[in-house]
């Protein structure tokens, strides 16, 4: 069993795409329109599991991201090489970091506001 797809719930997709592409540096892979949104997923250029900017229109997701942000925790985690090196990318992209890299123990960690609604943790295994 492995993971194929996970998703994240985003306010505006073709925004979303845009961070998640021309920011973070993911690939789009489908792009499929359906209506007035798309089954928009984009993948990582090292592979693994695709990630879907699904969507926020359900009742329930608004109130569940609010209060996620509100206390601080993140929607989804990213893993990456040098969290140092990334962050001084991302921060000289203009990319709001809600936490600066922290040293955990076992880890560094990192929390992004990804402008769709959501905070995403990055991570360093050590």
């Amino acid at each position: 069993m492995r993971i194929e797809l996970t998703s994240i719930f985003v306010d505006d997709q073709r925004k979303a795409l845009a961070f998640y592409t021309d920011v973070l540096g993911f690939e789009k892979h489908h792009d499929i329109p359906l209506g007035g949104a798309a089954w928009l997923t984009v993948t990582s250029p090292e592979g693994g599991a695709e990630l879907l900017l699904e969507p926020s229109d359900h009742p329930a997701v608004k109130p569940y991201r609010d209060a996620l942000v509100e206390d601080g925790i993140p929607l989804a985690q990213f893993a990456v090489d040098d969290l140092a090196a990334e962050h001084a990318r991302l921060t000289g992209l203009g990319v709001e970091f809600t936490q600066q890299p922290t040293d955990i123990g076992t880890a560094l960690v990192a929390v992004l506001d990804d402008t769709c609604g959501n905070l995403i943790q990055l991570i360093q295994m050590k």
